[in-house]
């Protein structure tokens, strides 16, 4: 099988890459929004990971977000629909849905995106699922929560850092859940997607099977330096006060910060287990540990 990947220098291209090449044909393409750009797509399935990511600092253009994650999607999706490829595969993400998560995130939650990335990206999404398939091709909108493993920069090597210097995690009051995705598990997932084809078309959400709180995440990473986990459980109510303190005069914890730091986000993968019929292949603080070790490199 021919396979096109679009975004493939990223972190999640790199890996893809690596772990389909041995099965499949691989041909990375370059894209950005262009206006009246049309693709010539000559391949069996389609990967789109290109997109602009979530940029924390919130000094990006809005329009960036709706080019790179509308736009671009749509010109795609529109040349995959008149060439002779398969299978589309879109990667969006939960915040799509959600950036609040209240209990579980499962797929027949009601969108309500709050962020230009998510709204961006869900408006993709439903134009994807505005149109009707024609005979023998598949489509797969994926919703990846937080992606973790070798070559991943995020806020899990901010941790990581954090407990390789001996200091503290000073809001261990705060029992806060969160899902994680091993970037091995996604690889595995689209492998099945492009290989299985009686996985029905759909939206699918992708996560590791067990959420963790933040407090394990600084114990596995401990266990991963050979050092002892250092967690302060400080009030939570002290630590809101100096929260709300911190958005007046600057500290380095605000309240936005802190809801980030300690908000609850479960996602669920049911339905994309009965679908694929098999389990993920890396437990949720088996591959955790892959990707602390890697930050050691």
């Amino acid at each position: 099988m021919k396979i096109i990947i679009t975004g493939a220098s990223g972190f999640v291209g790199q890996n893809l890459q690596n772990y389909l090449t041995n099965l499949h044909e691989i041909e990375t393409m370059s894209v950005r929004y262009i206006a009246n750009q049309r693709f010539d797509l000559k391949a069996d399935a389609i990967i789109h990971l290109a997109g602009k990511a979530h940029d924390l600092k919130k000094v990006s253009n809005p329009t960036d977000y709706y080019d790179a994650n509308f736009e671009l999607t749509k010109q795609l999706f529109d040349a995959y629909l008149v060439s002779d490829a398969s299978v589309f595969v879109f990667i969006s993400t939960v915040k799509a849905v959600a950036d609040v998560v209240q209990g579980i995130l499962m797929e027949d939650a009601v969108a309500d995106p709050k962020t230009h990335y998510g709204i961006a990206k869900h408006q993709a999404e439903q134009y994807v699922l505005s149109h009707k398939l024609p005979y023998g091709k598949r489509v797969y909108i994926l919703r990846p929560c937080m992606i973790h493993g070798p070559g991943n920069k995020g806020n899990l090597n901010l941790l990581y850092q954090l407990v390789a210097k001996g200091l503290p995690w000073p809001l261990g009051d705060f029992k806060n859940k969160r899902s994680f995705l091993s970037v091995e598990n996604l690889c595995f997932v689209i492998k099945e997607l492009l290989q299985n084809t009686n996985i029905p078309s759909g939206v699918y959400q992708i996560a590791d099977d067990e959420s963790l709180q933040t407090n394990e995440l600084i114990q596995l990473l401990s266990l991963s330096l050979n050092k002892k986990s250092r967690i302060w459980k400080i009030p939570s109510s002290l630590i809101k006060r100096t929260a709300v303190l911190g958005d007046y005069i600057r500290l380095p914890l605000n309240s936005e910060r802190l809801q980030k730091l300690t908000e609850n986000y479960v996602v669920s993968n049911k339905k994309l287990l009965h679908a694929i019929g098999k389990p993920l292949p890396i437990e949720s603080k088996e591959g955790l540990l892959k990707t602390f070790q890697s930050f050691k490199k």
